[in-house]
């Protein structure tokens, strides 16, 4: 949070959102406030400020700091991501805790369940803990608590498990009842519950989640140039456990994108750095991972690397509350995935909670480089872009390493990595798509193909082709493929039903057939 809001949450003085105090020795007090906030719409706690808005300051040792979350995380039920930073203030040092609004309400402190009454928080009486029962009642459970049907035996990563911990340990957030038990490891990152993986869980800790969810995959692609159309130097889809998708997609970007030289401010001396800045890109990335819709099968998140700009798109619009403007000014947390985000949050990868955009805005402009740029759709999902400063060349190649491809090479490195076909089948799929499909690119013909094995949307098949224009989808690759009759429509009697999808014909499963695909 910026020091001039953390000024402005001061001006406004305490209130159902912000409530003051003036130092942090009573712990207890401060998981009360904690879970009213939760039970409610969210909030700030701010320490180290006096009634009146006074700022007196607050020790703040990194100890201090742990042996607070410490017992905040062993105080709160159900586990929830609460944002612990300290910031200076005329000298000295506040604590602000930023509170998202609860998921999984009733929260409780010490087996208490507390609200938040205008200024003041009270302990529930039993008509408003029914009621917020009632209400929780009608919300179908989230997808990240579902159980999965991964095998806690067979299919966990125990070394991501044993990575996970010592994550959190580094940052300080170990809050495990024995991190020697990976069960019981779980268990605490909210990713099981009795004895079962949770599909959250899925998604943080098993070896393979895609074998399962294949909406988990990155797809990668670097262009040749700021046109989507033109051909590729580099295309990779990453899948594994979560936080390995995300190191190995961030490598990703920094091999695909050249280096600068910038001059380090107060010092004559230049240094070479990303073209952009490192901590912006991976704080978009994580964000991606944290807050798309998983439950959508058709969903994702996918990296679009060009010569001029750098998109990361992932599937789920932004949430209720959040706008594009909001995101510029920071803004109380509102999450998708919390337990997902809070495991991230544990291991230290989710630091800033609704400020990150903050961040990326300020480390672009520290670097010379224009604020990134929101993008939400509520069909097709939330993108930001990076721009490099104007008079970029169109570089011919960053690393020199990847000739352009081809589509019928990219639809074998599709196909491969996408159905792990081997290489001799793969050229045979390629070669069967530039065959049979002389006005589609055999790239687009195999990501639709692939994806149309179930019947799918127009908008979905769009959003998986990188398309948004309807008419150039409909003239240029839909009837084509329609024509070619390896797909046709589900409603061929009502062409423009709202609810026509399309899907494989026989012809088309018969030519994925001939390469096991």
């Amino acid at each position: 949070m910026k020091l001039e809001q953390i000024s402005e949450l001061l001006s406004l003085g305490e209130g159902q959102r912000i409530e003051f105090k003036s130092n942090m020795k009573n712990s207890a007090a401060l998981g009360r406030v904690i879970c009213g906030f939760l039970n409610s719409a969210g909030g700030y706690l701010i320490c180290g400020i006096g009634d009146r808005g006074g700022i007196l300051g607050v020790e703040a040792s990194d100890s201090t700091l742990a042996e607070l979350e410490k017992k905040l995380h062993e105080g709160i039920s159900p586990k929830a991501l609460v944002s612990v930073q300290v910031q200076e203030l005329t000298g000295k040092s506040v604590v602000v805790i930023e509170v998202p609004a609860g998921k999984d309400v009733p929260y409780a402190f010490r087996n208490t369940i507390y609200v938040r009454s205008g200024e003041a928080t009270r302990a529930a009486d039993p008509e408003t803990i029914r009621d917020i029962v009632m209400r929780r009642e009608i919300e179908p459970e989230r997808w990240e608590r579902r159980f999965s049907v991964a095998d806690m035996e067979s299919d966990v990563d125990l070394e991501e498990v044993h990575a996970a911990v010592v994550d959190s340990q580094k940052v300080r957030r170990a809050f495990f009842r024995d991190n020697s038990d990976p069960t019981k490891v779980l268990e605490d990152f909210s990713a099981a519950k009795y004895g079962r993986l949770t599909n959250g869980g899925d998604v943080l800790f098993a070896a393979n989640p895609a074998l399962r969810l294949p909406q988990i995959r990155i797809r990668a692609m670097r262009y040749n140039s700021d046109k989507a159309g033109s051909t590729y130097r580099d295309m990779k889809s990453f899948e594994g456990p979560l936080q390995v998708i995300f190191e190995d997609a961030y490598s990703f970007i920094v091999r695909n994108t050249p280096s600068v030289s910038r001059f380090i401010k107060g010092s004559p001396k230049r240094e070479d750095s990303p073209l952009y800045p490192e901590d912006a890109v991976r704080e978009a990335l994580i964000n991606a991972l944290a807050h798309r819709n998983y439950s959508a099968s058709s969903g994702g998140v996918a990296i679009h690397i060009f010569p001029r700009r750098l998109e990361i798109w992932n599937s789920g619009p932004l949430l209720e509350g959040v706008t594009t403007e909001s995101l510029a000014k920071g803004h109380i947390s509102v999450l998708r995935n919390p337990d997902i985000a809070h495991a991230l949050y544990l291991r230290g990868f989710m630091e800033k909670a609704g400020r990150g955009s903050v961040l990326m805005i300020r480390q672009c402009l520290d670097n010379d480089l224009v604020a990134p740029e929101w993008k939400s759709d509520k069909v097709l999902g939330v993108t930001v872009t990076f721009h490099a400063p104007e008079g970029t060349p169109q570089a011919e190649a960053y690393d020199g390493a990847h000739e352009p491809m081809t589509s019928g090479q990219v639809t074998a490195q599709v196909v491969e990595e996408g159905k792990h076909l081997v290489d001799k089948e793969v050229r045979q799929l390629a070669s069967k798509l530039e065959d049979i499909t002389a006005q589609v690119t055999a790239q687009v013909a195999a990501q639709v193909m692939l994806f149309c094995k179930e019947p799918r949307g127009a908008r979905e098949i769009m959003g998986v082709v990188d398309l948004k224009h309807w008419k150039t989808f409909q003239v240029n690759y839909l009837r084509p493929l329609l024509e070619s009759g390896l797909i046709e429509m589900t409603i061929p009697e009502k062409r423009r039903s709202s609810k026509q999808k399309y899907r494989l014909t026989t012809k088309g499963r018969d030519v994925l057939r001939e390469v096991g695909a």
